[in-house]
Formats: structure tokens, sequence, C-alpha cells
């Protein structure tokens, strides 16, 4: 079956909902659902039952990085700055040294075992530099795990951080191979411009982002997600064309607009995080047509000894290494180097030496398909073991994306806030006022009407504000940013 205008809906749309009602029963065996995507999209290609004719590179690479951009953008957006902030430096370490020294390990390792060129080697090596600890955290919200300390915000960082860093290198790699030269400066050059443009390309429209998020004043409230969206593809194709690391610019600027204050902020939040899902069933259902079973079982052999290499050797190594000057403890590392999943990310990556035209493109990309599966498959079902093996899980409800449990959510309480005269919160928009995320206005009460607030309304003098707290600190910051320090909180009557 060939895929054509005529019937790209209906097809998609049946793999769509069988990949969706599939994922219900992953979660029993510790599989991340994403890997069922990807293993349903190869069933339903030209080799498997459905008979979908699938072979174009070209399309592929364009729906993983309009993916990728979109799932960086979500995750970043998502991204507690109080949160990372105090393991920074051991995210970038893990993002930028801990992949490098991956891509060389790996590559040194795949030269020397095997008939490959230094420089192919380390091609291949950048490809599958990149980890996806996104389907971990699936695998252990699953489970009802929390993890100790702060190796959940490193794991997070990492894995939003660490995809610039493997595109550069793929990229860089690839243009490598395709011309036989190699030059070193060029290479630290490109590195600097990627980095340094994408950086300040970020910041800088994180900022513009909000101020134009909280002015534009636009007349339906479902053209924000728009807006947003629009924000989003503008940072990585601008960034993309002066030569910078668009990925990067992308979570960067995500991250700085999530941790302010801007209009419908919850609202385009769960949207992201909602689409953040399509998107990626959708890549993963396109990777899966796009490979072909019968060229993975000659590549199986070298797979699984290039995949063993990354996962028990070449990843414990770059995490130490990455590590050494913080203080980590060993559990920690190692339990940081066993979630070094690989997924979607280095399938996308393994298309640039395809659409380049190399020699091995096919045995890379071949290799990266199945070092991607058999590395989600061991250490996607292990995870929850292994956590408790190495004693850095901690028992008790797993946390919500906002930082608050599910326990919290049951103890929640409805207050009524009244606005005097004098508080610094009258004639405000409630989109600067800094209440908590955590905590909802369900409702204001003005001259005997009932307002339903968003991120534009103002609060007006003896305004009453029915409020949604989770805890009692949250309801004392929300009564702080509204200037009504010392006054006693009245219960709802």
């Amino acid at each position: 079956m060939h895929i054509t205008p005529g019937n790209i809906l209906f097809i998609g749309s049946i793999l769509v909902l069988i990949s969706v009602i599939a994922s219900k029963s992953t979660s029993r065996f510790s599989v991340p659902t994403l890997i069922l995507f990807l293993i349903i999209g190869a069933l339903a290609g030209s080799e498997g039952i459905g008979g979908i004719h699938f072979d174009n590179p070209a399309v592929a690479q364009f729906i993983g990085i309009t993916a990728l951009v979109f799932i960086l953008y979500s995750g970043g957006l998502d991204t507690n700055w109080q949160a990372v902030k105090p393991i920074l430096w051991r995210g970038v370490a893990l993002s930028t040294v801990g992949v490098l020294l991956t891509a060389l390990a790996v590559g040194l390792f795949v030269h020397y075992v095997f008939n490959f060129s230094l420089f192919e080697g380390l091609l291949l090596g950048s490809i599958v530099s990149a980890t996806d600890a996104a389907a971990v955290f699936s695998i252990l919200r699953s489970k009802g795990m929390r993890l100790k300390g702060s190796l959940a915000p490193v794991l997070e960082l990492e894995s939003g951080s660490n995809d610039p860093m493997a595109y550069f290198l793929t990229v860089s790699l690839t243009s490598i191979v395709a011309i036989g030269k190699f030059n070193g400066w060029q290479l630290v050059f490109d590195f600097l411009q990627q980095f340094v443009l994408g950086a300040i390309v970020g910041y800088l429209m994180g900022r513009v982002s909000h101020w134009v998020i909280n002015h534009i004043k636009l007349d339906a409230e479902g053209l924000y997600p728009v807006l947003l969206l629009g924000l989003a593809f503008f940072t990585y194709s601008a960034t993309h064309a002066i030569g910078g690391n668009g990925f990067l610019a992308v979570y960067l600027s995500a991250i700085i607009l999530g941790n302010q204050s801007f209009i419908h902020k919850r609202t385009l939040i769960r949207f992201y995080e909602g689409q953040a899902w399509l998107v990626q069933i959708i890549l993963f259902l396109t990777l899966g047509l796009l490979v072909f079973p019968s060229r993975l079982f000659p590549v199986a052999g070298m797979g699984l000894l290039i995949s063993a290499f990354l996962i028990f050797v070449a990843r414990p190594i770059s995490v130490f290494a990455s590590l050494a000057f913080f203080p980590t403890n060993n559990r920690s590392k190692w339990f940081i180097s066993w979630v070094g999943l690989r997924g979607g990310v280095p399938i996308v990556f393994a298309t640039y030496p395809l659409l380049a035209g190399l020699d091995k493109a096919g045995v890379i990309f071949n290799l990266v398909f199945f070092i991607s599966v058999t590395s989600v498959l061991l250490q996607g079902t292990t995870l929850p073991f292994v956590a408790n093996l190495l004693h850095v899980a901690q028992p008790g409800p797993s946390k919500r994306k906002d930082g608050s449990s599910a326990l919290e959510h049951v103890r929640s309480e409805l207050k009524k806030i009244v606005i005097a005269p004098d508080s610094r919160a009258v004639d405000k928009q409630i989109v600067y006022l800094h209440i908590p995320l955590s905590v909802h206005i369900l409702y204001i009460k003005r001259d005997g009407q009932y307002i339903q607030p968003v991120g534009a309304t103002r609060i007006f003098a003896n305004d009453t504000l029915y409020v949604l707290a989770d805890n009692q600190k949250a309801l004392e910051q929300t009564y702080a940013a509204l200037g009504l320090e010392g006054e006693e909180l009245s219960d709802d009557r």
C-alpha cells in the first residue's frame, strides 16, 4: 500500500488509535510507551502486516526535526528553573562533555573492532550519543517511583539539553566523511558559532516571547497556542538561518518563558504537553515505517556488541568523567549511567548520512535503529529494579509535573481573599502578580457579579477572590503576592 494524499489521514488515524489503545498494556512490563509506537510503525511498514510502502528519509527527517522542536519547546516550558538551578553545571557537563565522550568511546570501538574508518565510527558514536530520559520518567511515574536527591532534575536537564551537542557532532562528522577532509580549527569555530548564537537568540527570543504574549491582547483565546507555536518555530528557523544551533535556542527560550508569568500560562503548558505526545507518536510511527526489518538481521550481531559497549562501557565512562568534579555519589552515577536510553532522536539524526549519500549510510541507519530498540528494551524494562537495587528510589506518591503530589491535591481547600483598597495588587493584571502555578483562582466576585479570570484580568479594590490552593505554603505565597501579608484568610462559607 502506498501513502497518498487521499489515504494519509485514514492510515494515520488508524495507526495513532492503535498506538494509544495498545499503550495501555505497556506500563505493566515497564516498557516505555514510545517504543511501542516504533514497533507498530515497523509492523505497518513495507515488510510488515500493514504493507505500507514508505522509503523517504527526507520526509522522515522533516517530520523528525519538526517533532523535536515541538518536544524541546514543551519540555522547556515545563522545566522548573528553581529545581534545575542547583544542578545546572552537572546537567551541562553531561549534555556536552558526556555526549562528546560517549561519541568518542563508541567511535573508537567501532573503528577498531569493525570495518569502519575512524570518522565513520565517530559519526555512528555521535548519532547515538543523545539520551531520551523522557521515556524513563514515563516508567517511573507508571510505577509510582520517586528518585532521591537531585537525580530527577539532573536527568530532566540532561535529556532536554543534550540534543544540541549530538546534532552538532552528527552534522559535522557527516560533512567530514562526505568531503574526506578534517579541519580542527574549523570544527572549533563551528562549535563556538552554533552554541554562542544559539544561546544568544534563545535568551532574546525567550524575553521577546514573554513580552509579546503579554501585550498582544488577541481577541480569540484559541490563538495563543498558535502564537506560541509560531514563536517556537521562528526561534529554531531564524537561529538555524544565521548559523546557530536551533535546538539549543528553542529549549533555552522555552525555559526563560516558562519560568515567568504570562497570560494563559497553565492552559498553554497543558496544551503543549498534550500536543508533545501527539508529535512523539507521529515521529515514532514515521521512523518505524522507514525501517525495513529484513535489513536489521544482517547487522544484529554487530548491533548487539555496539549496544552492549554503549550501555556497559561508554555511557558509564562519560557519566563518571563528566561528574568527577561534582558532589555526586557513586550510586547516583551508576543510575544515571543506566538511564542512558536511546530513543527517537538518534534515529532522526541517522537520516543525515542517508541524505548525504555516504557509503555506509544504510548500515549506520540500521545499526542506530537496532541500538535504540535494544537499549530501550533492556534498560527500560529493568529501570525500576536498578533504581531499587542502587537505593536511589524512595517510597511515596509520585510527583506531578508542577511539583505537587497526588495527596496534596486531595487536601486542596477553597479559600476566599478580599482585596483591600491599599493592596499592591489593585489595578494589576493577574499575570504580573507572580501567583504560584499550583494555585487556581477559580472566580472573582465583583459588585455582585462572578467573573472567571484569565491572566489579563485586572484586580480591583474590594474584589473577592475564590482560590484553590494545594498547600499552606502556596496559599501564603499567594497572600504575599497580593500584598496582604499578616491578615487572616477566611474560609469559604
